[in-house]
């Protein structure tokens, strides 16, 4: 049987200490993904237990930790995908997700639920969930440890350059490793030249977003009644999360807007409208500049569901030529239902006289955030550039998003040294961003005076159990990294938090150029971030 080491032991204690409270309410409904949990981790610490004493400390440690913390969190999952604190810790129905297939990239096809919920009850926007630093060993969202526990360059190296020769990494690669509480970089190799840094892209996107609007921003669909020519314009908000499905589980809703518009219409007296869509709100072309791509669907300031034609929640899927003619056609269906008779809809702009008759809002841009991070949602990623551009004064296009993004991560003084952005997603093989901006980014979101940006942590996917990640480190530090990913061809990325041996919360970005087996190089990416969980490095 694995021993628990001293190392490992506190990190259990700090997880079993966040589950604690939950444990009473939901032991009945935890046990079965409890079981199945067990059922998973089981051949996990065998095989580690039968490699014997050759093994090293490290994989002992995140053997061990792996079981606790999938044990922990299956319980937690039972209740939600938040815990007693607000944390947001993984999505519901994927906490077992050691048995699903999932992950979404680019060119990955993902079974990923919304978990998100902003109705009656539902849990608080991510900035109060200081429990994701707090857990890691630091109180009211900082992270505290005893200085002596820092982990050297020297140690860090003995460890990471073994591991970073490894060729599937490709022709170049850059990394960097800083410790979050002091911002103090202990590892770097290449770490300021600029590499093509694919879906890690949507760390800077999501930085941008919320130190622009806030974490508690909504992005707001209406409907609107011109009075004089009894013209109904549905106004899009930039809503990529809005959707026309029944179970909306908290997002915005066109089946809601158009009863509440339908009711308002009545108390008119009005029972038929000529319809129309102002898509108005954002600028430019309406596809990426990589062209028609099951990635992204073209991005307009109105659309439903991603313009996605299957029922398909996050990853690649075919897409319809027009989001915004879909989601009017949509909203014309269910104001039928509820006894409006419309014209086929038009594109229009609402004047200044109109009347908002009803209106639908997204989650708070924390959960959006969050979703996007975990999902590696394109679709999202590009609405909130665009948004990050209104917010600013920057014109809402694909240039102007990136424009918008550059110029808000300056103002928040982060290093730019190189850092191009020519769209909010990392689809554009011209982004270029640095290892060391991206651990700034992650350290900045760690920033006790910044909670606004906890989103960016919460949000990220947890290794071995949500998003992108879900699939990824079955025999390593699952639970223990939480990162976002990025493919593209010849590039693999990863980025994001790992606690070491010592309970340090690490911040690291690995960059990699001209790989030729993605599969190899992403095993090679993970295989390093599980030696940074493993090793207190001193």
């Amino acid at each position: 049987m694995v021993r628990i080491t001293d190392a490992v032991r506190p990190r259990l204690a700090r997880a079993a200490g966040i589950v604690r409270p939950s444990l009473t309410r939901v032991a009945a409904a935890a046990k079965p993904q409890v079981a199945r949990l067990t059922r998973a981790a089981g051949p996990r610490l065998a095989r580690i237990t039968k490699a014997g004493p050759g093994v090293r400390s490290w994989q002992y440690t995140a053997g061990a930790a792996t079981a606790g913390l999938a044990l922990a969190a299956g319980v937690v999952t039972a209740a939600g995908p938040w815990d007693s604190t607000g944390q947001r810790t993984a999505e519901r129905d994927r906490a077992a997700a050691l048995e699903r297939t999932g992950g979404a990239d680019h060119g990955r096809k993902n079974d990923s639920s919304r978990t998100s919920d902003t109705a009656a009850g539902a849990p608080r926007p991510a900035p109060s969930a200081a429990s994701v630093l707090t857990g890691l060993g630091g109180a009211a969202g900082t992270v505290k440890s005893a200085p002596d526990a820092l982990p050297t360059s020297t140690g860090l190296a003995a460890v990471l350059d073994r591991l970073l020769a490894d060729p599937a990494l490709g022709a170049r690669h850059t990394v960097a490793v800083v410790d979050v509480a002091t911002g103090k970089r202990l590892y770097g190799s290449g770490a300021d030249e600029a590499l093509t840094p694919a879906s890690t892209t949507k760390i800077a996107t999501a930085v941008a977003a919320l130190s622009a609007m806030g974490a508690d921003h909504r992005l707001t669909t209406r409907a609107a009644l011109e009075p004089d020519t009894r013209e109904l314009v549905l106004v899009g908000g930039g809503d990529p999360t809005l959707t026309a499905r029944k179970d909306a589980q908290g997002w915005a809703s066109l089946r809601t807007l158009a009863a509440s518009t339908a009711k308002a219409l009545k108390k008119r007296g009005i029972t038929d409208v000529t319809l129309s869509y102002d898509t108005t709100l954002f600028a430019g072309s309406r596809i990426h500049p990589i062209g028609v791509n099951p990635n992204l669907a073209p991005v307009t300031a109105l659309s439903a569901d991603e313009g996605r034609i299957d029922d398909s929640t996050s990853g690649p899927a075919t897409r319809v030529s027009d989001p915004a003619v879909d989601a009017t056609g949509k909203f014309a269906e269910f104001l039928k239902a509820d006894g409006i008779t419309t014209t086929a809809p038009g594109p229009s702009k609402a004047t200044t006289r109109a009347q908002t008759l009803a209106t639908v809002s997204s989650p708070p841009l924390s959960t959006v955030v969050e979703r996007m991070l975990t999902n590696s949602d394109n679709d999202i990623a590009e609405a909130l550039a665009r948004q990050t551009a209104l917010a600013t004064g920057v014109r809402a296009d694909f240039a102007g998003g990136g424009k918008a993004v550059q110029a808000q991560l300056k103002k928040l003084g982060l290093p730019m040294t190189g850092a191009a952005f020519k769209d909010g997603s990392g689809l554009d093989r011209e982004d270029r961003l640095t290892a060391t901006l991206l651990t700034a980014l992650l350290v900045k979101a760690g920033d006790p005076d910044r909670p606004e940006l906890r989103p960016v942590l919460t949000g990220l996917p947890v290794a071995g159990f949500t998003g992108t990640l879900s699939t990824r480190y079955a025999d390593g530090a699952a639970g223990v990294v939480r990162a976002k990913t990025g493919t593209l061809t010849g590039v693999n990325t990863l980025a994001g938090t790992v606690v070491d041996q010592d309970g340090r919360l690490l911040a690291f970005a690995l960059l990699t150029s001209a790989t030729t087996d993605p599969t190899a190089a992403q095993t090679a990416l993970d295989r390093t971030a599980t030696a940074l969980a493993g090793c207190g490095c001193r």
